[in-house]
């Protein structure tokens, strides 16, 4: 764990603030890119782990956040369904471009504009959950209540 936090990790801490959360983001020395690699990291359940995923609405290009516990596969039929819309996986400059952050350290928070979030319900079964802070060894942990406040989005079914 560093004292000091990185550029990306520090806009996530701020981005807390601004949401009056009093959340702690923390860099690790080992890389937490992976789901898997996040729970090793801080000795939790893999469905702990909320995995911030980029998609794109085909039509118009318009980005949707889906949270996902560590331990699901998303269905994109039932986004969806959702949303009304046919949405695609996003590339890595689409995700740079609409999080500011790089695929492995995507924040569910910070990001330059609001992007619609789709929260999996499934992640509301722990007291505690851990999520990327911007970098891929950066991490938070906080309640799913916590993320709801923070992304404004809506707790649903999404696991395939």
């Amino acid at each position: 764990m560093s004292a000091k936090l990185g550029r990306r990790a520090e806009s996530v801490q701020q981005a807390l603030a601004g949401h009056g959360l009093e959340l702690s983001v923390i860099e690790l020395a080992e890389s937490c890119r992976t789901a898997i690699q996040a729970s090793e990291a801080v000795d939790c359940e893999l469905g702990q782990i909320v995995k911030s995923l980029v998609f794109r609405i085909s039509k118009t290009q318009t980005p949707i956040l889906v949270t996902a516990s560590g331990s699901n596969r998303v269905s994109e039929k039932k986004i969806c369904q959702q949303l009304g819309k046919s949405i695609s996986r996003a590339n890595a400059d689409f995700v740079r471009e609409h999080t500011g952050y790089a695929i492995g350290g995507v924040a569910p928070l910070g990001h330059p504009k609001p992007i619609q979030t789709f929260i999996d319900e499934d992640l509301f079964q722990y007291d505690k959950i851990w999520a990327a802070a911007g970098t891929p060894n950066a991490l938070f942990s906080m309640r799913p209540e916590d993320l709801k406040i923070m992304t404004r989005g809506l707790v649903t079914d999404i696991r395939e």
